[in-house]
């Protein structure tokens, strides 16, 4: 039988950080503690949590009965919430970790079959790709969602799966009028607002502009896409983005498409890491995927 004492114990030294921490806030002893922990890890068979720099981190076990703990220990609100006829239900949490240079389109539109879901809660973070990795090696995230692939190592089994990839266009306000556009010898005299140079598509446009020999007059460097959307929507200069990153602007006619550069082309990868105890909301988003090749022409 499972303990629910052990578990209380369990979910104050994760939440605490630390035995010594968790045995002040629970008035119990480090060693008293320390027992109750290694009795939970014996009941269910797995470590819950691992040393590193002296700290305690929660292994992949210790995050799902984490999970499981705040759970059970929900269910005595959830009752009074029943009762009082305010509604309740237990929810399966997918936390989404994505690049800032991650068109927030591309992730609305991956995500929207979980919108809305009573059965779902989604948790969703931002940051650059070293960071959402490292996340993600704790059990921290559920999957990151990036413009890159990501290598796999013998150190940490990454993998990457290609869900899409989109061409990219230069793009700017319809009311500026022009004649025409030379691609790519207007671009010397063009204000331009660029990705950047973190993001693989600003390395792929500057090799394209090396090769063709052209210096282009740089109006804004931004490394977050929703900035660059807003910028190219204000007329900050001609805007280099895949489409699906202002498809409403341009389906609205607020934004004109005025070159696609076919030698580049953006991707959008979902990286995970191998689990033991993988999460099944995540296994269904992304199955379509598996199934399918992703298109080579404009979203």
């Amino acid at each position: 039988m499972l303990n629910y004492h052990h578990l209380r114990y369990f979910r104050a030294i994760a939440r605490e950080g630390s035995v010594t921490a968790a045995s002040k806030v629970l008035n119990l002893s480090q060693s008293s503690l320390s027992i109750q922990l290694r009795q939970l890890e014996e009941s269910i068979g797995q470590p819950l949590f691992r040393r590193e720099n002296k700290s305690l981190v929660l292994t992949e076990a210790g995050r799902i009965t984490l999970d499981y703990a705040e759970t059970i220990f929900q269910t005595g609100e959830e009752m009074i919430d029943v009762l009082r006829h305010r509604g309740s239900g237990r929810r399966t949490v997918l936390r989404v970790g994505a690049v800032a240079t991650l068109s927030r389109n591309f992730q609305a539109g991956l995500l929207r079959p979980l919108v809305g879901r009573e059965d779902v809660e989604l948790v969703l973070r931002s940051g650059n790709l070293r960071e959402l990795l490292a996340m993600l090696k704790a059990h921290l995230l559920d999957v990151v969602l990036s413009n890159l692939a990501v290598p796999r190592d013998g150190e940490t089994p990454w993998h990457s799966r290609l869900l899409d990839e989109q061409p990219v266009s230069l793009v700017e306000l319809a009311s500026r009028r022009r004649e025409r556009f030379r691609f790519p010898e207007d671009l010397a005299t063009t204000p331009l607002v660029l990705p950047g140079h973190d993001s693989n598509l600003r390395a792929a446009f500057d090799g394209l502009m090396e090769r063709l020999g052209v210096r282009p007059m740089i109006a804004a460097e931004v490394d977050d896409m929703a900035m660059l959307r807003l910028l190219a929507s204000e007329g900050a200069g001609l805007a280099l983005v895949p489409p699906v990153v202002v498809r409403r602007e341009l389906d609205q006619g607020l934004l004109v498409e005025r070159h696609r550069i076919v030698e580049i082309r953006e991707t959008f990868h979902a990286i995970t890491i191998t689990r033991r105890f993988p999460n099944l909301v995540l296994r269904d988003l992304l199955r379509p995927y598996d199934a399918r090749t992703p298109p080579r022409s404009g979203a």
